[in-house]
């Protein structure tokens, strides 16, 4: 087990330049003005970066002497590719970015036959202190600003429109805050960057609520934040563990709230939205796959609207720690089920370079996200007869 710090407040560090993201439209059109152009510059901007054009020469709608200020005082370049990986026939593309203080995040793209998603960063690094997670074990460097974050999303979306993925041009449907970092421990900038997401043309992408989904370890003051604001996104938790003495070890932020708090939290988000929550949880060998451990979680769920979301462990380098196997990932399924308690398994993408979850570190030595769920199929309590189907068994 790790003895890692929880690390709340974020390392003082240089801000990055100011950029449209950052700002609301009203304060764009200011900034704008206070440049001497018309105010209605600030949306010909925004429409540019959303579109993900980044060369002011292709932006010719402005004048042309007036582009190198607007794109320089507004659009300054945050994000710099140092390189992308690819797995799954190329339908899986991970990418390694470069902010301005040299700090390293990563971003995943994932196309399936019937939706694009990405999987994006909030923090550079982790606070968290996670000891199965390769990016808590690496510390936290800093927030990402806004429009670091939006900028991941407006990149995998360009990506997709136009056709860099295989299988032809299409859209980018669905966003996860599930790479690097702890979405609510920077709250203000996740905030802003889901107006991004969910804002219309010209200033954002465009997306339902529906479509976005936000992760978090337990951080139960912000949950109850998020509530109040009135949102209708998913929440993730990721609980890994039903009981306080195991998940104070797992996941650290539990010897501050425990697992009660924070199911009562999201039950509470649950009842505002209309919206069931997910329970993340990673499957480990011998330390939180017991039966008695599904049992204790059924009974913890039952009846609310949640879903568990079971995730096989990924390795990561110098871990101990590897997958439950699959028997054990079977009657977990199993007894969760009997419990009335609908649930998943993960369809890990892009293990093979290190881009499934808990592998994220952002080094040139290991990077990785993690992926989204894929239904398995609804099946009885298994006998020796007939055992439970796992999702991963049917992708491999």
């Amino acid at each position: 087990m790790t003895a890692l710090p929880l690390v709340f407040d974020a390392p003082r560090r240089g801000k990055p330049p100011r950029h449209l993201a950052d700002l609301t439209r009203e304060e764009a059109r200011a900034a704008v003005a206070e440049l001497g152009q018309p105010a209605f510059r600030a949306d010909q901007l925004a429409r540019h970066f959303y579109r993900g054009i980044t060369d002011p020469a292709e932006m010719t709608d402005l004048p042309a002497a007036a582009r190198e200020t607007l794109t320089g005082a507004l659009l300054p370049g945050l994000l710099t590719p140092v390189r992308h990986q690819s797995a799954d026939g190329g339908r899986t593309r991970k990418t390694l970015w470069r902010l301005h203080d040299g700090a390293l995040v990563e971003s995943v793209l994932m196309r399936y036959p019937d939706r694009a998603t990405v999987c994006i960063s909030s923090q550079a690094g982790c606070g968290m202190a996670c000891p199965f997670c390769a990016t808590g074990q690496g510390g936290l460097t800093r927030n990402l600003s806004a429009a670091e974050i939006t900028g991941q999303a407006v990149a995998a979306a360009a990506a997709m429109a136009s056709g860099e993925i295989p299988g032809g041009p299409g859209r980018l449907s669905n966003v996860v805050f599930m790479g690097m970092g702890e979405p609510l421990a920077n709250y203000p900038r996740v905030r802003q960057t889901l107006h991004s997401l969910l804002g219309h043309a010209p200033y954002g992408l465009g997306l339902s609520q529906r479509s976005v989904t936000v992760s978090t370890v337990g951080l139960v003051p912000a949950i109850r934040r998020l509530t109040e604001e009135g949102l209708h996104c998913t929440l993730a938790v990721s609980l890994h563990a039903p009981d306080d003495e195991l998940r104070d070890t797992l996941v650290p932020i539990n010897t501050r709230y425990k697992v009660r708090e924070v199911v009562d939290a999201a039950d509470a988000y649950a009842a505002r939205t209309g919206r069931r929550y997910s329970v993340e949880y990673a499957l480990i060998r011998d330390v939180n796959d017991q039966p008695e451990r599904a049992e204790l979680l059924g009974r913890l769920l039952a009846g609310k609207l949640a879903h568990v979301n079971l995730i096989p462990l990924n390795p990561t380098p110098g871990s101990p720690w590897d997958a439950s196997p699959l028997p054990a990932q079977r009657e977990f399924v199993a007894r969760l089920r009997a419990a009335g308690v609908p649930t998943t398994v993960r369809d890990t993408r892009g293990q093979d370079i290190d881009g499934a979850c808990g592998q994220l570190a952002a080094a040139d030595r290991a990077d990785g996200v993690p992926t989204v769920a894929t239904p398995t199929p609804t099946v009885a309590t298994p006998t020796p007869e007939a055992p439970v189907a796992l999702g991963a068994e049917a992708d491999a």
